[in-house]
């Protein structure tokens, strides 16, 4: 007998509980458990300045733009555990924010997620993300980003993070079949392993401005493109 509506609503909703665990802390990097209100650093003027038509669409890793102050709320659309298949929920509120570029950056929880297939199974999900930006919002200019490498430590306690190049070789010919752009961020993350926070996953603040200096090429030559 099949599983009815709610039973596979309440096994997706599980499977996401499970994800953001197996990141560790729900999902979110220590630095963001541990962190009061009013912590904040001063919003970085000149980044918001730079990215204030942009959209960031991500998971915890990108949701760090936001809480660590280099972009503001309503530029980043992320959140922990959230794979190509949940992101899609998020195109209708995508194409509120109206934004000019969109930077996508998923598939660090899509390696994690119980299939026999986890690479297939996310980039066809991500191929029908694109299409409905693209259906939504027509003018926009779209980047994928990479996942981001993790450190050995990180490797050890989760094996499956081994397949981060291997997914990464995927989105890389997915982006060239979709005509959109792709940025592969591990140069700058082998350049500034120092800055990974205490889970070998996520990064410390001081990494997201670094981040958004290193998109500013493809942000104008994506810009101009259009």
């Amino acid at each position: 007998m099949g599983m009815g509506k709610k039973g596979t609503g309440m096994l997706l909703i599980g499977l996401v509980a499970l994800l953001a665990t197996a990141c560790g802390n729900e999902g979110r990097p220590p630095a963001l458990i541990d962190k009061e209100p009013g912590d904040s650093e001063p919003v970085q003027a000149a980044y918001t300045s730079l990215y204030e038509t942009s959209v960031f669409l991500g998971d915890s890793i990108t949701e760090g733009l936001a809480y660590h102050d280099a972009l503001n709320e309503e530029n980043v659309l992320a959140g922990a555990g959230k794979t190509a298949q949940f992101a899609l929920e998020n195109v209708e509120e995508l194409a509120k924010r109206k934004p000019e570029h969109i930077f996508i950056q998923l598939g660090s929880d899509d390696l994690l997620w119980p299939t026999d297939d986890p690479k297939s199974y996310s980039l066809a999900y991500y191929a029908q993300l694109i299409d409905g930006i693209k259906d939504r919002l027509p003018d926009a200019a779209v980047t994928l980003l990479s996942v981001t490498p993790v450190t050995e430590e990180a490797t050890r306690k989760e094996p499956r993070y081994r397949n981060i190049g291997d997914y990464n070789e995927g989105l890389k010919e997915l982006a060239a079949r979709e005509d959109v752009g792709y940025v592969d961020l591990s140069p700058l993350t082998a350049e500034h392993a120092d800055l990974y926070d205490a889970d070998g996953i996520h990064f410390q603040a001081e990494f997201y401005p670094i981040l958004l200096d290193y998109l500013k090429d493809e942000l104008d030559r994506r810009s101009g493109a259009q």
